[in-house]
């Protein structure tokens, strides 16, 4: 595996910052020209360091404002169980973030739906059904201080 030099890093926190950067503006901002900016990206991407580009939208304006935070303990935490808890869990639309945690609990899942309506609908047809599922515990978000 290749060696991230500070050029390489500079790309990676330019391109976090605006993934719509132009490879001239990237080049520019990072001290290179312009072929050897697009080789290193290039590069980057093909070696997995930048796996891919998407749009940051507000959550909000699509009418997406509930958050809530659910800690997920499953009956058994076999390899079977976790793997199919896991693929399960990737079929939910509201679920944006799932996390395996190293805790008193299993699981630590992001769910955005619109409102508390919806999210006691989610909690109770999706997640409550997921496999292996015994207990979860809520935590309902407040106000986003630092969201990315």
């Amino acid at each position: 595996m290749y060696t991230l030099d500070r050029h390489d890093r500079a790309i990676i926190a330019a391109l976090q910052k605006d993934g719509r950067m132009t490879n001239t503006a990237l080049a520019q901002t990072v001290g290179l020209s312009n072929t050897p900016c697009q080789i290193r990206l290039k590069r980057l991407q093909e070696q997995g360091y930048i796996t891919g580009f998407v749009a940051l939208v507000n959550k909000t304006k699509l009418g997406l404002d509930h958050v809530a935070f659910v800690q997920v303990t499953l009956a058994s935490t076999s390899s079977k169980a976790l793997a199919a808890f896991n693929a399960a869990v990737g079929t939910i639309a509201d679920i944006e973030q799932c996390h395996m945690i190293a805790a008193s609990f299993d699981y630590l899942l992001k769910v955005r739906t619109k409102d508390m309506a919806n999210y006691r609908a989610v909690l109770g047809e999706k997640i409550s059904t997921l496999p292996h599922v015994v207990q979860t515990s809520t935590f309902v978000v407040m106000e986003s201080v630092k969201d990315f």
